[in-house]
């Protein structure tokens, strides 16, 4: 009748070396312990039951080089055991006020961080990454990238700059997966078409406007197959303009492609439930996989969507010193002191009724489909992976038992979405609009009064690294070469469009901006050490010891080629 298949997209920003907590390293212990090794176990538990889970699985670069980074795996295992003392102190603590169902729940995350610490060292080897890759090469998952530091593709005022987040994607997945990519999760879901751009706000860029590459063409140049689109973007961008009448910027931004962008004529519907393409002449097209809207909500709400159920652990509430969670949500109204304690048992009497109802949505929507055209069409549901253990402590075992459902279902088949393209052969190419999976369909969340400053640095470091490139680029001095990668190291951690998220929803406000002016005051220094050295001109000393504390602190990407900011491979026509 039609396949179903979950798109989960893990990332966090670079973080190593750059603070603890409230944030900093913190973030990625978090995820690892309550998202990415729940998650293994999750889907190496259905292998070993005898089902094959097919999901569709983002972990994007920046991801993978710290999760790969043996201080990662050092500072995890510690964090492991502080969790695990944390627990044996509140059960000091709960004995001797007798709490009993606190007692419980202590002994709970005692055993809950200690399995954890014995999954990762044991199990897995320390190893997350080898984890994953295993169960693709056993054709359970299939594996897909993003751009390399989760830029934010349609803001970036150079080609050069996509350029280079997609190439060190590409080249960073192949590393450790040993194989290329097929499909790539775009950093917020967030494309932009072909079309004459200047950029939203002030800057020293000489040009008023220019032709840009539709980002599908990064792709096709690259053997991207697919990307995962919003349903807005698939139904003509209906939700663009929302918060036009706030933003200047985007007035103007919206302003410029709605002059150049003509969309095709389309002779068919268009449905979440059949994979398009959308292409260039001359290139391969791109397939696109959307977003379901109904089975989107059906977890993404927090207020009627199954996390919001009262009887699932609290997300906010935690007790301190330790940090572990002992309420429920209780209702979507009450606040922090009006937490019931959780109960373990209401929630897990939940998962199977949630994941049933989950299941038959499915169904009904892919049945629906079949009756209408007589073919069998696909529900795309993606998500972040963070969504499911850290933000909602049950929801790996929602996954589990969802996957379990389908794949007992003879007219449901799950599958990935390498594998779906591979069977539906898509021919029908239509035209998308600009925009992105955040609030308002557009750039809202990171394109606005708060990170308008932002940009304006990203632009002029992205022009002056092209020139340098451009300037230096055949150099085959070493000192010159390290300068030079880790001027695209820093540009690169720079574009991270997790910066102007954290600005815009206030969640890490202080240290989202802290780390972006200290990668583009990193960047103008570097770049002038690149001027001067490159020119013959005398260094100080502590420029080169700058350097290498810049180097040790921010050393992902140990292949980056620097030569991607300085001109296209092919450039549009």
């Amino acid at each position: 009748m039609g396949s179903f298949t979950f798109v989960l997209h893990s990332h966090l920003p670079y973080v190593i070396a750059h603070g603890k907590w409230p944030h900093g390293m913190d973030w990625l212990n978090e995820a690892s312990a309550e998202t990415y090794i729940p998650l293994l176990n999750v889907l190496t538990e259905l292998v070993e039951e005898g089902y094959s889970p097919k999901l569709t699985i983002g972990i994007s670069p920046v991801l993978c080089e710290q999760l790969a980074d043996e201080s990662f795996k050092q500072e995890f295992s510690s964090y492991l055991e502080i969790k695990t003392i944390a627990a044996e102190n509140d059960i000091q603590e709960f004995t001797k006020h007798q709490s009993k169902l606190l007692l419980q729940l202590a002994h709970r995350w005692k055993d809950y961080y200690a399995k954890i610490k014995s999954d990762f060292e044991t199990k897995y080897g320390r190893d997350i990454i080898r984890q994953f890759k295993k169960l693709q090469e056993d054709g359970h998952i299939e594996i897909i990238t993003c751009a390399a530091t989760h830029g934010y593709l349609p803001l970036l005022s150079q080609d050069t700059s996509v350029q280079a987040q997609i190439k060190q994607a590409v080249s960073s997945y192949t590393q450790f997966f040993e194989k290329p990519p097929r499909g790539i999760w775009l950093p917020e879901c967030a494309y932009r078409p072909r079309y004459k751009w200047s950029p939203p706000v002030k800057n020293n860029m000489r040009k008023k406007n220019y032709l840009r590459k539709g980002i599908e063409e990064f792709l096709s140049e690259n053997s991207i197959d697919y990307f995962i689109i919003d349903s807005a973007l698939l139904k003509g961008g209906k939700a663009i303009g929302v918060y036009m009448d706030r933003f200047d910027a985007l007035k103007t931004l919206w302003g410029q492609f709605e002059k150049e962008y003509t969309p095709r004529e389309e002779e068919i519907d268009k449905t979440p439930r059949e994979v398009y393409l959308v292409g260039t002449e001359g290139k391969k097209p791109v397939a696109i996989f959307t977003r379901d809207p109904d089975t989107g909500l059906q977890v993404w709400s927090g207020e009627w969507g199954y996390p919001g159920d009262g009887n699932y652990l609290d997300f906010h509430k935690k007790r301190f010193p330790g940090g572990h969670r002992y309420w429920k949500i209780t209702s979507a109204k009450s606040d922090l002191a009006d937490k019931w304690e959780y109960f373990p048992e209401d929630a897990q009497k939940k998962i199977p009724e949630n994941a049933s109802h989950f299941k038959g949505l499915i169904k009904s929507l892919l049945t629906e489909y079949h009756k209408k055209t007589k073919k069998k069409g696909i529900v795309c549901a993606p998500y972040d992976a963070e969504l499911f253990g850290h933000w909602w402590f049950e929801g790996t075992q929602f996954l589990k038992l969802v996957l379990k459902y389908i794949s007992e279902d003879p007219e449901i088949e799950l599958t990935t979405c390498s594998d779906f393209l591979g069977d539906a052969k898509p021919t029908h190419v239509i035209s998308i609009p600009e925009g992105s999976w955040g609030e308002g369909g557009y750039h809202y969340i990171w394109l606005n009064e708060w990170t308008q400053w932002t940009w304006k640095h990203i632009y002029e470091d992205e022009t002056r690294m092209q020139k340098l490139v451009q300037e230096f680029g055949q150099t085959k001095d070493e000192n010159l070469i390290k300068i030079l990668k880790q001027l695209a190291r820093e540009l690169l951690l720079l574009q991270a469009s997790d910066w102007q998220f954290l600005i815009s929803t206030w969640s890490a406000r202080d240290y989202a901006e802290l780390r972006l002016s200290e990668h583009h005051q990193n960047f103008v220094r570097l770049a002038e050490m690149a001027e001067k050295y490159g020119r013959g001109e005398w260094m100080d000393p502590g420029e080169w010891a700058f350097l290498g504390d810049v180097e040790a602190r921010d050393n992902l990407f140990k292949d980056v080629n620097y030569k991607w900011f300085g001109k296209l491979e092919f450039p549009p026509r």
